[in-house]
């Protein structure tokens, strides 16, 4: 058996290739690297998409004869049949002598390529880097083994944590650096969450836009929590994406229907209500935090009550990253561990 450390510039190689491929979708961004005898790379593939080949089959795709070759590839190769075949099964009729994979795929449906293949006599070696692909795939990897999707909670304040001024304003907060990047994570989101009092309050469109305010190419399923409809003559009702009204407010119950759909990502935009039940009821996996240098003052805040009656109760949190944007800030964090 070839010693596994050989293997780690070739999968150091496929994950630079899965990060080539789209963050929604719901599928993971996988990238996969045929190797020959003496170890040269012969092929490179990686996922392109919802509904395209996956990255071993993308691989395969660009040899003539895959005979005896090593697949190297960031995540188990699939053993189901979705929009495309199985991933195992096309390694397997390609004779591909060894599979090599960093992370075992979490999904009841799509796990078990590693057993099909051993069963067909192909080697197969485990965890080559797996922990720095399973950083690269955590959002991804905690969606689909939770079985509920990654919830990014993001709002806009000043320094003293107020969303809107007396008279109810909050156009604009921050300047045009910090809501373009807004717009860029909404485009890295497979859904957008609003409640619909902000939706009747306000009438967002919730399109993601480039610099000069043309669509950009992937667009957020706006999906409205709540008991009311959205109007008829709604800016909602003309959203490229579609619109999902949830005609709820069990939360747990629109995470599981995001599921079912495949979502893994979502980004909530409504308002103080909706952040504080769902930062309440431990649903929320990130904060996208955008600070502008300004005071308000007042009662306004960018979240309302948490149920917090001591500091021994707080929700503490992790700053993963501080970034200047113009004059603001966006500070982003994770739950620590309980929280």
């Amino acid at each position: 058996m070839a010693e596994t450390v050989s293997y780690d510039a070739a999968m150091r190689r496929a994950l630079d290739l899965a990060a080539r491929g789209p963050v929604t979708g719901g599928n993971p961004q996988v990238g996969c690297v045929l190797l020959d005898a003496s170890g040269t790379v012969v092929a490179e593939g990686w996922h392109h998409g919802a509904g395209t080949a996956h990255a071993e089959v993308d691989a395969l795709s660009r040899v003539a004869d895959a005979r005896g070759l090593t697949a190297v590839v960031t995540l188990e190769p699939c053993n189901h049949t979705g929009r495309t075949g199985p991933c195992s099964e096309a390694l397997i009729a390609a004779g591909v002598e060894r599979v090599v994979y960093a992370v075992s795929d979490p999904g009841h449906e799509s796990a078990g390529g590693a057993e099909r293949l051993r069963s067909a006599g192909v080697e197969v070696i485990p965890g080559v880097l797996a922990d720095e692909v399973t950083a690269f795939l955590h959002i991804w990897l905690t969606a689909v083994a939770r079985h509920r999707p990654w919830v990014t909670v993001k709002w806009a304040s000043t320094l003293d944590g107020r969303a809107a001024a007396a008279d109810g304003t909050s156009r604009w907060i921050t300047g045009t650096a910090a809501r373009q990047r807004v717009h860029e994570q909404r485009a890295a989101s497979d859904a957008i969450l609003v409640g619909s009092g902000t939706v009747l309050a306000d009438d967002p469109a919730l399109t993601a836009r480039g610099d000069g305010g043309e669509l950009l190419p992937h667009q957020p399923l706006p999906v409205v929590v709540g008991e009311r409809a959205v109007p008829a003559d709604a800016a909602l009702r003309h959203h490229p994406a579609g619109l999902l009204e949830t005609g709820t407010r069990d939360l747990e119950r629109v995470l599981a229907a995001l599921d079912v759909r495949g979502i893994r990502r979502v980004y909530v935009e409504g308002g103080p209500t909706l952040a504080s039940a769902i930062v309440a009821a431990g649903l929320a996996d990130e904060y996208a935090v955008y600070l502008a240098p300004a005071l308000l003052g007042g009662d306004r805040l960018a979240i309302g009550e948490l149920g917090i009656t001591t500091m021994a109760e707080a929700r503490r949190l992790v700053i993963t990253g501080v970034e200047q944007l113009g004059d603001d800030l966006l500070v982003t964090a994770r739950p620590t561990e309980g929280n």
